[in-house]
Formats: C-alpha cells, structure tokens, sequence
C-alpha cells in the first residue's frame, strides 16, 4: 500500500516522506521491524518507542511516524499524538474492517465478560448469523477460539482483528472495550452500533488516578457509538449519559419504574436465576443458568443490547435461557463430596462482595473465601478486600493472587490489616498449598469460593508466568485425598 493511502485520517504536521513510497506492514514494536515497514514511534507506560527508532531504521524501515523529529537521515511522518495515528493507519491498512460489521461495545468495571459472551450467544441464536468476539478470557471468530493477553488488544492488533472476523463472513462483532483502551486510543476509529455501560466500581486506579477520570474514560464509548444503553442502577449511570453523544436508552435490574427496560419478579435459585423483562410495550420472562443477582444484571445488559439492534424482546429472552455459563465467572467445579468449590474472577472489591454474597444466597453451611490480591496495581483495594471478604464470608482464606513483581507476603500484610483482628482466617501463601488446606478443612454444606484468577490458568511471581489451573489443583487434590 502507498504511504499516502494510509495518511489520509492523520492531520500531519510535516513530512520528510515520499509519499508515493510503497509500504509493506505498519509496526509499532521496533523488534518486529522488517525492510519495507512504517514504524509507529507510540509513547508507552513504561518506555518510549522513539527510544528505538534507531534500532527500527538499523531493520529497514522505510519511514517512521512520529510525535517527536528523529535524529539522523530517516523520512518521517511528525504528527501531534502517535499512539492516535497508529489507530487510524491501522484502519486504514486493514481496509476498516470494523465498518463491515454491525460493532457492539461493552464497558464497565464488572460483568463486561459475561454480558458479551451472552450478546455473542444471543446474536447467532435470533440472527443465525456468524459474530466475532474480543473478551478478557479469548477472541471468537464464530466457533474458533484464539488467546488473549489483555481485554483489548493494541489497535494494530485489533484491526487485524476485525479484518479476521470480516474476512470469516462476521456479520457482527460483540467487544469488552476497557478503560485503558478508550483512554489510550485503542479503539479510536471504530464507529459502535451500539455501547453498554454495565456499572463502575473501584479498579484501575493505578492508572486512572481518581474514580472521576476513571469514568470519564468509560464514557468515552459513547462518543463513539449510534445508539447507547446504561445500567441506571448505577451510581455512575447519570456520568454516562451526561457525556453520552448518542441516544441513551436505560435498563434495570432492580425494576426501576423509570428505566427503559427493567426487570421484575426476580427469583434466585442455586443454579440460575429467573425474572421478566418489561418495556414499554412488551415484556418476556427469562431465565439464565447461571446462579447469582448480578446474573440478572448481566442479562439485562444483553436484552438492552437486542433491543438497540432490534431484535424481539421474546426472541433474545428464549435465547437466554439456552446459554451457558463463562468459565472462571462463578463457574462450579465437581467435588463428588458434601461442598461445593466456586471459581469466580472476582478481583475488584465491588465483584468480590457481590460473589460471597451470592453464595450466602444458596449455602447449606459456611462460604469460605478464598482470594488475594494482584501485585503492581491498585493498592488502596487490598484493605478494602480484606474487609469485605471478613464481612461477607464465615471464614477466609488469605493467599497470593499474581504478585508480579511485588513481594507476596507484603501483598497479603496488607489485605490482613483491613480485616478484624478476630475475623475467623487462614493465611498461607502459596495459593496451591492454600486451596489443597481449604479442601481439607471444609465442613459439610460449605461453598469455598476460590476468588481472583477465575479463567486464568497461571501465576504471575517475580515477573514470571508459572502455569496453575485452580481446576487441575482441585481434581488432582480430591484425587489424592480419595485414594488416600
């Protein structure tokens, strides 16, 4: 492709760049580069990619895009945010993919998973039609899986993404869109269909600094979207549809009389949870087969999402009650025994409070929590968690969640501080030894909530991701306990 046809989104301060030169791929970590390539020098968290435009020039970069001039004789394209531009040349490189696909978006701090997973389930279902998926737990093209590293990917990557999912035959694409994406530009270019707000509660702090600019963030989806739907139980619900730039349609949970979709006659059970649907004109009843008050949420999340597509409210609502569950969000692991082993991704405080609280719902003894806390993010929640999980459960279990790089015990030294020095509790580190306790020292009825890694099948320690599948540990420890 010739540099010019990629240019024709950016306002470009100056160019030292034939512009007529052709370009073979677009990279944006210096490593990668190959003769022929234009480098994206993008400002990071940790580094500077214009640190390394002179290694990206030594591989054979035709020429280098850029918010700072170069040093040195290398064509160059000056641009006022490069992180910006590489979104917008990636759309370019790739055709817009993106504008090919009916594009729904969901944001939120919790629930984003499970509420896409559900759209993608509810879309082929009504539609019969092939959806592409961009989660926290894997990308979906139809029925194949691909890894993922991070909810959303660099906008390079999800070009490619989208073109992927474009070329497959997806007529729509159901995405998880982060804080950090919308605030670092990753999805910048890409016009929604529709965009969700699920709600907000304390996570990325770390990076966002306050829970207003945190807010501010996810309500940039909705610069971006045609139509808008938002979860007005939230306390955070009045942010999104201030900033909102689209029509702004609302759902509940809670049976809010002025929501525009809303659920009513809720009933919980230990394996799902079943409710009606109403708005204005119709209603349908629902039922979901997976356990939990925040189920009800979720769901409501992916009906808001039919009805802004236009879909039959009674079509989605049958959809629902054909869906599976999402493995590591209150996903029941088999103990063949007398309890019951939960694996949740519960890592924030709000996600945690509302897990224990919905095991209490449907225990026949005591919840046991088990859960820590991530290493290298916010710290201020640890307290917090410590407290909660001391409130909420009978009985608590403290260990590692992913240190990372930070030292574990600390971690844990600081989850203990917010808890009662009474509160009832174990502590031991090593998260494997830790689960192996809790499944030796249950008692009959107990429901032991392993909280934290949910989906997740490693362990981060001093930088290094070890392999650890909490359903290996569980199965190989019930064996060991039964032969024994």
């Amino acid at each position: 492709m010739k540099l010019r046809e990629l240019l024709t989104e950016l306002s470009v301060i100056e160019s030292t760049a034939d512009p007529n030169m052709d370009i073979r791929d677009i990279r944006y970590d210096s490593r990668a580069v190959q003769p022929g390539d234009l480098f994206v020098a993008v400002p990071g968290m940790q580094s500077d990619g214009h640190r390394f435009i002179p290694m990206a020039v030594e591989k054979g970069a035709a020429a280098v895009l850029c918010q700072r001039p170069p040093e040195g004789d290398v064509p160059y394209i000056l641009v006022a945010d490069s992180r910006l531009a590489l979104a917008r040349v990636s759309c370019a490189w790739f055709g817009y993919p993106s504008e090919k696909m009916t594009m729904v978006g969901v944001t939120g701090t919790n629930g984003k998973t499970t509420s896409t997973v559900l759209i993608k389930h509810m879309l082929e279902d009504v539609t019969g039609e092939k959806v592409g998926l961009v989660g926290t737990i894997s990308n979906w093209i139809g029925d194949e899986e691909f890894p993922t590293e991070r909810t959303t990917p660099e906008s390079y990557d999800l070009q490619k993404l989208f073109a992927r999912m474009a070329d497959a035959g997806c007529s729509y694409a159901v995405m998880e869109v982060s804080s950090h994406a919308l605030a670092l530009d990753r999805t910048a270019g890409v016009r929604f269909r529709a965009g969700l707000f699920t709600n907000l509660t304390q996570d990325h702090l770390d990076f966002h600094g306050t829970m207003e600019e945190y807010a501010k963030a996810k309500a940039l989806l909705f610069a971006q979207c045609g139509k808008a739907a938002v979860n007005i139980d939230d306390g955070w619900a009045g942010t999104m549809i201030d900033r909102a730039q689209c029509p702004v349609s609302t759902f509940s949970a809670q049976g809010d009389l002025t929501a525009d979709l809303r659920a009513i006659d809720v009933r919980l059970a230990a394996d799902h949870v079943r409710f009606t649907a109403c708005a204005k004109n119709e209603q349908a009843d629902v039922r979901l087969g997976i356990p939990g008050a925040f189920s009800v949420e979720n769901a409501m999340t992916a009906l808001a999402a039919g009805r802004l597509l236009g879909l039959p409210l009674a079509d989605c609502a049958a959809s629902l009650g054909r869906a599976a569950g999402v493995k590591g969000r209150v996903e029941v692991v088999p103990t063949g025994g007398d309890f019951t082993i939960v694996i949740d991704y519960a890592h924030t405080p709000d996600a945690l409070e509302k897990v224990l609280r919905t095991m209490k719902e449907v225990s026949q003894g005591r919840v046991v929590a088990l859960f820590g806390c991530g290493g290298d993010r916010d710290r201020t929640k640890r307290p917090q968690m410590g407290l909660i999980a001391a409130t909420e459960a009978d009985f608590c279990v403290v260990t590692s969640d992913n240190p990372r790089t930070e030292d574990p015990q600390t971690i844990i030294d600081e989850i203990v501080a917010g808890m009662p020095a009474d509160a009832p509790k174990q502590v031991i580190c090593d998260r494997p030894e830790a689960i192996r306790w809790a499944i030796d020292n249950h008692q009959p009825g107990d429901v032991i909530v392993l909280a934290g890694k949910g989906h997740e099948t490693y362990q981060e320690v001093n930088g290094v991701k070890r392999h650890m599948d909490e359903r290996e540990i569980v199965a190989e420890h019930l064996k060991k306990t039964r032969n024994d």
